[in-house]
């Protein structure tokens, strides 16, 4: 865990969302553990970016956890779903990263109940895998590091390919609209948006080292 505080101290938002790529994120819920790994995330650089939040430094009550420290869970509602994100740099500076999909591996019966959803469905988007991993909105502004749903650097899988593309649903934004700010592992079957024909037999992992 200090490890991973660490990074986030020494690296940009960018190089943090890369990162994330192949990160196993856990919640522990009153009906176990559920977690998988990141395979899907977009960066967001406020205040110069005119897609975050904070661009231009703004400023409203929703956005107080946008300029606590890196670590912070930042959520917001997009059409009617929460949208889970993970605050990336110093104090004042209000830039994170948009989990956008996840590959579920724990707790996958409690997840398709939690969504009434089977396959990638459950998870390949960013309302999806909030309400698969049954995360609420008690949850702001508290840390990735010490609520019960953090990260476990131990369990990280390597994606063999690290894609950088635009991030979805960003019309209008000038250059940010087409910025390769959005990173995906890859292959995998649970990317948002993935063609059949994109996905590898292996999910884009790279095979375990023993």
């Amino acid at each position: 865990m200090e490890e991973l505080q660490n990074f986030l101290k020494i690296h940009s938002t960018v190089e943090v969302a890369q990162f994330l790529v192949g990160m196993y994120l856990e919640h522990e819920t009153a009906k176990g553990k559920l977690g998988g790994y990141i395979v899907d995330c977009e960066a967001y650089l406020g205040p110069d970016d005119q897609a975050a939040h904070s661009y231009g430094m703004r400023q409203t009550p929703r956005l107080k956890a946008m300029y606590q420290e890196a670590g912070t869970i930042y959520l917001y509602t997009m059409h009617t779903h929460l949208i889970l994100n993970i605050i990336t740099e110093t104090a004042g500076i209000p830039q994170g990263v948009m989990i956008r999909a996840l590959q579920p591996v724990a707790g996958i019966k409690q997840m398709e109940e939690n969504r009434g959803k089977t396959g990638v469905a459950l998870s390949n988007g960013p309302g999806k895998l909030v309400q698969a991993l049954g995360i609420t909105r008690d949850l702001y502004g508290h840390s990735i590091f010490t609520s019960p749903l953090r990260l476990v650097t131990e369990k990280r899988k390597q994606p063999k390919k690290i894609q950088s593309l635009a991030r979805i649903g960003i019309p209008n934004k000038d250059k940010w609209t087409e910025m390769p700010l959005r990173f995906v592992a890859a292959g995998n079957p649970y990317i948002t948006n993935i063609r059949k024909s994109q996905i590898s037999t292996d999910y884009g992992w790279q095979k375990e080292q023993h």
